[in-house]
């Protein structure tokens, strides 16, 4: 009889409609959460760039500035390239600007503490992926725990009617829910594998610029 059951559920198949309808509401969350996660992607592939984070002009032309001793040039050119290495150099240069008398080690404690930050930031945003990889299949177990329910109270209410087949069915619609939201997570935690790599890579280039940065100021000042 358990074969019996198995291969009644193996056998039925359902249209996407079908299935969707089968759902029910969830799948509208489900839906919610993969165009989430798309957009994730999309705005990782465009924000997580070495390029984005260290701008080849910032890094090639503030060292000028400051071996100049040009502050205010400095902060325009940080202000015109918004970007995490530029937020690091406007909260250094407005340390220096507040204690003109620090020494090279203040100077780099005050970039360390706005890299730390910076960093986190950016590592931060790699969770949403893994928030949509972990509540998605949450979801569809949820959708799961209904149709199961539904479909054991059906057979419940009429035991004349408790075949296989009436069984079979009410299951086969219960895991809906639960294929869909692992279509969802599956990619999803794929993607955040591949963008937290891509971070860490992206954060190393921040800490190497910013050292460099913080290099120059300390040899500027040392020499006043």
């Amino acid at each position: 009889m358990t074969f019996g059951f198995l291969a009644e559920m193996a056998s039925a198949q359902l249209t996407l409609m079908q299935a969707w309808q089968d759902g029910g509401w969830l799948m509208w969350v489900l839906l919610a959460m993969s165009v989430a996660g798309v957009t994730c992607c999309l705005y990782f592939l465009a924000t997580l760039r070495v390029g984005a984070v260290v701008p080849v002009r910032l890094r090639r032309d503030l060292p000028k500035y400051l071996l100049e001793d040009d502050p205010n040039e400095a902060r325009r050119l940080c202000e015109d390239k918004p970007s995490p290495l530029s937020s690091v150099m406007l909260a250094t240069l407005e340390a220096i600007r507040n204690a003109p008398k620090a020494d090279a080690e203040l100077i780099a404690k005050v970039a360390e503490a706005e890299g730390a930050r910076q960093a986190e930031q950016i590592q931060g945003r790699t969770q949403w992926l893994l928030d949509i990889a972990t509540i998605a299949p949450m979801v569809g177990l949820l959708g799961t725990v209904f149709g199961m329910l539904q479909a054991f109270g059906a057979v419940a209410s009429d035991v004349a009617a408790a075949k296989p087949t009436l069984l079979a069915a009410g299951v086969s619609k219960a895991i809906v829910t639960t294929i869909f939201g692992l279509l969802v997570a599956i990619p999803a935690m794929a993607f955040y594998a591949y963008f937290r790599r891509r971070a860490g890579r992206i954060i190393s280039a921040l800490e190497g610029a910013c050292a460099e940065l913080v290099a120059v100021l300390g040899s500027k000042h040392a020499q006043e």
